[in-house]
């Protein structure tokens, strides 16, 4: 087991060494607008996953992944020279799904919105289908309490045949 800190240290290391390397020293006309979000890497420090986003429709995207393949031997020679690990691990690029997990979840509000605004304008002009207030307070309806204990015709305290409550 490698210690995770460790681990940690260096995802976050690589990350920052490949998008630098990708914003100074790779030229290729394919690289788009990539924005490296995040990186892992195995337990036992020998490949590594490059998550990132490509601003742009799906030929850009498309594009700047090829690019980023091509392009994988500089950043991964550079990752080791800056690194100083004893072996380099591999890059892997995926492009992160971070955008269409975000467009989803902005479709899903949207259409909570509308169902609420719907709610909203049918609730409008409606009225309650019994009192405003259903619940009793104190001191209300004392016309059905009016009556005294014992004037029913039976002894307080007593059943009605003589015998005391059970």
């Amino acid at each position: 087991m490698s210690d995770t800190a460790r681990a940690r240290k260096l995802a976050d290391r690589i990350r920052v060494v490949v998008a630098e390397t990708l914003q100074r020293r790779i030229k290729d006309p394919r690289l788009g607008y990539v924005t490296i979000t995040d990186t892992r890497i195995t337990g036992d420090l020998r490949e590594a996953t490059v998550f990132y986003t490509v601003f742009g429709d799906d030929e850009e995207r498309a594009a700047s992944a090829a690019a980023l393949e091509s392009a994988k031997g500089v950043l991964r020679s550079e990752v080791g020279r800056q690194t100083g690990v004893r072996f380099t691990p591999t890059l892997t690029f995926v492009p992160d799904a971070l955008p269409e997990n975000a467009r989803t979840i902005d479709d899903l509000l949207a259409k909570a919105r509308e169902a609420d605004a719907q709610v909203r304008e049918a609730s409008s002009g409606a009225s309650y289908a019994g009192d405003a207030d259903p619940y009793r307070k104190p001191g209300e309806d004392e016309d059905e309490d009016d009556e005294e204990p014992g004037t029913d015709g039976q002894e307080p305290g007593t059943d009605g045949k003589g015998s005391p409550d059970a």
